[in-house]
This record gives structure tokens, C-alpha cells and sequence, in this order.
């Protein structure tokens, strides 16, 4: 069965939707996942699961979710090998020790094309790449209190977002290497 992982959005997050990881492991059980694991308290989930199409599987944790805790979580769904490039594919030295970095993921219908402009970077402060159903956000470590990623939490299009730092990210995807 392949190993997927669920980067779950905006949970226990400035004390919003807190869930127990040990909850979440659980409801991931309960959908019969199997070899389910978190990852820090931020809800990122690892699992397997029979093939199945990627949107399919991610509408099906979706409602699970939203019936287990009565809230409406969304789901970026990743493989391996998609993390992987997601990984590969960032921009020349991000992640560098006077910056701050993250990825931004993208769920399903929003698009790259579609939320590129939206970021605004402020020039001196920020940047901004395109990368593969994701966004890659870096901020000057220095001046990181004038960056302009914040704005993107007023957006409605920021409910089909979630953010993982870079080290997470990285992390993340040598969990994912352990698992296979």
C-alpha cells in the first residue's frame, strides 16, 4: 500500500481547532489507515492506504474529520516522491540561516497561477518562487516583523493553504524516506 501524508490545516494553531495528536492517530485508524503516525502537534499525518485517486482520498479524510471533530478541516494530501520534488525543486539556497522559510501547500482548486500574486512580498524583506503545488515564501530573519505573509491570512483563498516551515518540510520528508 503506498504512504501518504495528510498536512491537515489549521489545527492547534494560536489556540484554534486543538486536537490530540493521540485523537488524530486514532480517527486516521478509524478510516482503517494503516502504519498511522504524527508528526509534531501541527498536524501533519503519515499513513497507508490503498491506492485510490489523491482528491478522492483526500475528500474521504475530509469528511471523517469534519464528523469527528465537528470542524472543517482540509486536507493537503502528498506522496513521497511529491514531497520529494517539492523538496528538489526549491529555489537556489532557501533555507538559508539568515532567512526564515516556508512552504506554502496548496490544496485543490487553488492553483500556483492563482496564488502567486497573491502574496505581495515586500521588496528587501521578502521573496516569493512558484514551485510544484506549492509556494515557496523566505523572509530576512532581520526583518522578519516587516514581512507581508501575515496578509495572506485575511484572503479567502488562504483556506486552501497551509503552511509547513522549511526544516519541517525537510523533516517531513525524511520521515517519509524512514517509512519506505
Amino acid at each position: 500500500m503506498p504512504s501518504h501524508l495528510a498536512l491537515i490545516r489549521g489545527i492547534n494553531v494560536g489556540g484554534k481547532n486543538l486536537i490530540r495528536m493521540t485523537d488524530l492517530r486514532a480517527a486516521f485508524e478509524s478510516m482503517g489507515f494503516d502504519d498511522v503516525a504524527t508528526y509534531i502537534q501541527t498536524g501533519n499525518v503519515f499513513f497507508d492506504a490503498p491506492r485510490q485517486k489523491r482528491a478522492e482520498l483526500a475528500g474521504r479524510i475530509e469528511a471523517a474529520l469534519q464528523e469527528e471533530f465537528k470542524s472543517p478541516l482540509k486536507v493537503v494530501l502528498l506522496t513521497r516522491s511529491r514531497l520529494e520534488k517539492v523538496v528538489d525543486e526549491a529555489p537556489k539556497g532557501f533555507g538559508g540561516p539568515d532567512h526564515r522559510c516556508d512552504v506554502i501547500f496548496l490544496r485543490s482548486p487553488l492553483t500556483v497561477a492563482r496564488a502567486f500574486p497573491l502574496l505581495e512580498p515586500r521588496e528587501g524583506v521578502d521573496e516569493a518562487w512558484r514551485g510544484p503545488g506549492v509556494l515557496y515564501f523566505s523572509r530576512l530573519a532581520a526583518k522578519a516583523s516587516g514581512s507581508r505573509l501575515s496578509r495572506i491570512v485575511a484572503l479567502p483563498e488562504y483556506q486552501d493553504m497551509t503552511i509547513r516551515s522549511w526544516s519541517t518540510t525537510t523533516k517531513l520528508l525524511g520521515v517519509m524516506d524512514a517509512r519506505s
